[in-house]
């Protein structure tokens, strides 16, 4: 187990601050009682006390973090409980040889004489059972403190770490979920794009190889936003036009687009694809079936945090029964999806249907990338 120079120092700190206050208290109680002022042996006695106990604490750190009370009790409480005795006895054995090193200092300011026989090991021996008796429980309760202390931090350690592998997961969870929307999506509309080409072969060849031509455009782009959860709206506006080239090759004059895309709102960020399987369904439902022409107008606006878009349709709009079957087909159920899991409930997602046609209306929260030095050439 590593332990940081920055721990170590807050820690010994801590340690000589407790020391010096322990030796003032003691300094204290030995005034109010008229007894002897003797500031340097409380001090040895007190930094013993307190060092000791930061030196014995390694092991019953490493010992709680190896064997954790809480994963093996049989073996772990047994074996904590033996090393918390072996700790207590250390901790007082250092305790009685402090006293025996105040004992000296005393023979050696009063009697330097009979410093040639002190008998350090009687001392020890006298002072040490009287100690152990006396402090031996008090001493099991500072160790049985530094073991709950090392288990309470490893619990917290290994809980943040799990919340944070769960919040990956989940981030994990919900890119792959946003993926799989967007592959559900694109073989949709290429599919779709297939079956106008084919179908086109059979009335005008000239008009379908024009229509070829713009889906391997198409396809590139396509191919660049598979990478990508992400695009600046000029990118997904380019998206859009080659896609309604091809619609208009197959409609020719029964279909015109309009783009409406404030210039200021060009380098926002959304999702990839997030306005094609609307654009499809204006198409698909309310320009293609009509004998009449129709236009497709595409607008952006920012509103205060928000990026408002909307895909606008003049044909003559679907009817209650058919707005339902339309919320549960794929582009406006994938689209749905793909908001949700992106930004909650903080997202507008409506269907209009108004004087002017059929309308779908997705404000999201603004985000801007880095502008780009040139500028599409559908914006005026």
């Amino acid at each position: 187990m590593r332990v940081s120079g920055r721990v170590l120092l807050v820690v010994l700190a801590a340690a000589g601050l407790a020391s010096a206050l322990s030796t003032v208290l003691a300094v204290q109680y030995v005034r109010s009682v008229g007894g002897e002022q003797v500031l340097v042996q409380l001090a040895i006695v007190n930094a013993t006390f307190w060092y000791g106990w930061v030196v014995l604490a390694v092991p019953l750190v490493v010992l709680s973090r190896s064997l954790r009370i809480d994963r093996r009790p049989r073996l772990a409480v047994p074996v904590h409980v033996g090393v918390l005795l072996l700790a207590a006895v250390a901790h007082v054995g250092l305790q009685s040889w402090a006293q025996v090193v105040v004992g000296w200092r005393r023979v050696a300011a009063d009697r330097p004489e009979a410093l040639t026989g002190f008998d350090w090991t009687g001392e020890f021996a006298a002072i040490f059972p009287l100690q152990l008796t006396r402090l031996i429980d008090w001493e099991l309760l500072a160790g049985a403190a530094i073991v709950g202390i090392a288990h309470a931090f490893f619990y917290y350690r290994e809980a943040q770490q799990g919340a944070l592998r769960e919040a990956q997961l989940e981030t994990s969870l919900v890119e792959a979920r946003l993926q799989v929307l967007q592959r559900q999506l694109q073989p949709h509309f290429l599919f779709n794009t297939l079956h106008a080409i084919s179908t086109l072969m059979h009335r005008d060849v000239t008009a379908a190889n024009r229509m070829l031509v713009k889906l391997s455009d198409l396809l590139r782009l396509t191919l660049d936003s598979t990478v990508r959860a992400d695009l600046r709206l000029a990118e997904e506006a380019e998206f859009l036009e080659k896609y309604l080239e091809i619609e208009q090759v197959r409609l020719g004059d029964r279909l015109y687009v309009d783009f409406d895309i404030a210039p200021e709102t060009l380098d926002a960020v959304v999702p990839a694809l997030i306005l094609q399987p609307l654009v499809e369904n204006a198409v698909k439902h309310g320009i293609a079936p009509h004998g009449e022409p129709g236009r497709v107008v595409v607008t952006s606006r920012r509103q205060g945090d928000r990026l408002v878009m909307t895909v606008t349709d003049t044909g003559p709009g679907p009817t209650d029964g058919q707005i339902v079957r339309l919320s549960t087909g794929i582009g406006v159920a994938n689209t749905r999806a793909r908001l949700e899991h992106q930004f909650g409930d903080d997202f507008r997602f409506e269907l209009r249907r108004g004087p002017e046609g059929f309308t779908v209306l997705v404000a999201i929260p603004w985000r801007v990338e880095s502008p780009a030095p040139a500028r599409p050439a559908f914006v005026a």
